[in-house]
């Protein structure tokens, strides 16, 4: 029913209606498929950015790990009696680090794969 009174309605195709109805039928399914496939291209390009935009923590991850095992080191340097603490610490912030990258980049592929 709401497809014969949009059919009707549309000013395009309003004298096919009353000329042929078949034709008039076959154009608005062509032009409904052509939005859709616009609709899913902006689909997928905004599914494209989204993960990359998720994807960005994954360098936040290298940088923090950079600054943890650059922190163990000076650490070391200055007080080298205290090498096994500062080496469980400097796992430990390893591990978070490293951590948040991984969810960054699950979250990226749940972007992708799973919407």
């Amino acid at each position: 029913m709401f497809a014969c009174a949009k059919l009707a309605c549309t000013p395009a195709l309003g004298s096919t209606v009353f000329n042929g109805a078949q034709n008039g039928v076959s154009q608005l399914i062509q032009r409904e498929f052509q939005t859709s496939a616009i609709s899913r291209d902006i689909d997928t390009a905004a599914k494209f950015i989204g993960a990359g935009a998720a994807t960005v923590g994954v360098a936040g991850s290298g940088a923090g790990i950079g600054t943890v095992f650059g922190s163990l080191i000076i650490g070391y340097a200055r007080n080298p009696s205290l090498k096994q603490q500062l080496f469980s610490y400097a796992i430990l912030g390893f591990a978070l680090s490293e951590a948040m990258g991984l969810f960054c980049l699950m979250v990226a592929f749940l972007i992708l794969f799973a919407m």
